[in-house]
């Protein structure tokens, strides 16, 4: 460090002082990467490096910071170079006197526009009571119902950064997925926090899920109904064969065990709702035999219809 502590945070990330933010930000993620901790574990000197790489970006990418940075900037150039006091107080450079040393400005610039930062800077700043900084980045993720059923590997871009997610067989709506040491950076300092990946599970058209076990309603006909009958069905396991006992009636529940979702050592079941599906055109013969059974029918259906709706 040169002139009571100043550090050339141009130098510092090797840009040129015109640099654009994306020049910026696309040299501080090439430096970051190369320095960072999880890459040198105790090398004192690599996360030093990385402290000030990150503590370059903290303040260049920061409109406001950056105009106060390079006002200070203009200014130590000028002391340097033996500029006149005169030279200073008609550029408004004198502001900058009163302070003693880089980390003493840098302290008030860090205080003045970022309470976040304050805590990221507390070896240079008087507050000692700072509070810690949660560095944990969260993430949705939305996958569908056969990703959640048979589990996936998803690649996620966060924080500029892929990262891919195992993804669980059996995975429920709300339940979150931790991944250590890929969450925010802490500026100045290189520690990091977690992914948290809270995971949303898409409606499905058919399937519907409460736990691990799987829903769906199941059209049949008004024979298969009466007569009973062994239909080929679609699972979420796969086509199966399901019997339909005789004389079921609609809305009655049929299960299949163990072929909803799994979660480890646990499966759930599916569960069928037996739903009457009629014909929206009915053909000559089906309305003659309708005929017919209607002639030798003995069940009256309103029968205790009847008695209830006189009470």
């Amino acid at each position: 460090m040169e002139l009571n502590g100043f550090k050339d945070y141009f130098k510092i990330l090797g840009i040129s002082r015109n640099a654009t933010d994306q020049e910026i930000k696309s040299s501080f993620r090439k430096l970051a990467r190369q320095f960072h901790p999880d890459l040198h574990p105790h090398d004192q000197k690599a996360e030093s490096e990385f402290k000030e790489i990150n503590e370059a970006y903290e303040i260049l990418s920061d409109e406001a910071k950056k105009k106060s940075y390079e006002q200070h900037l203009s200014y130590w150039f000028k002391k340097r170079a033996g500029k006149s006091r005169d030279f200073s107080s008609e550029n408004n450079d004198n502001q900058f006197d009163e302070y003693l040393n880089f980390d003493d400005f840098l302290s008030d610039l860090i205080g003045r526009f970022s309470e976040v930062s304050q805590d990221i800077y507390s070896n240079i700043s008087s507050n000692k009571n700072a509070q810690s900084l949660n560095l944990d980045a969260e993430f949705n993720l939305q996958i569908s119902f056969l990703e959640a059923l048979n589990g996936a590997k998803k690649n996620l871009l966060v924080n500029d950064e892929r990262i891919e997610v195992t993804i669980p067989q059996g995975i429920e709506t709300g339940s979150k997925i931790r991944i250590k040491n890929k969450g925010n950076i802490q500026s100045g300092k290189g520690k990091r926090g977690d992914l948290l990946i809270e995971v949303s599970v898409k409606s499905h058209p058919i399937w519907k899920v409460k736990g691990l076990d799987v829903y769906a309603d199941l059209p049949l006909s008004l024979d298969e109904f009466a007569l009973g009958a062994n239909i080929m069905v679609v699972s979420p396991q796969g086509d199966t064969y399901l019997s339909i006992p005789s004389g079921s009636l609609p809305e009655q529940k049929l299960r299949l065990q163990g072929q909803g979702l799994h979660n480890l050592d646990t499966q759930g079941d599916l569960f069928f709702t037996l739903k009457l599906k009629l014909p929206e055109n009915w053909s000559a013969d089906e309305l003659r035999l309708l005929e017919k059974l209607r002639s030798v029918r003995i069940d009256e259906p309103r029968s205790s219809w009847f008695e209830k709706a006189r009470t």
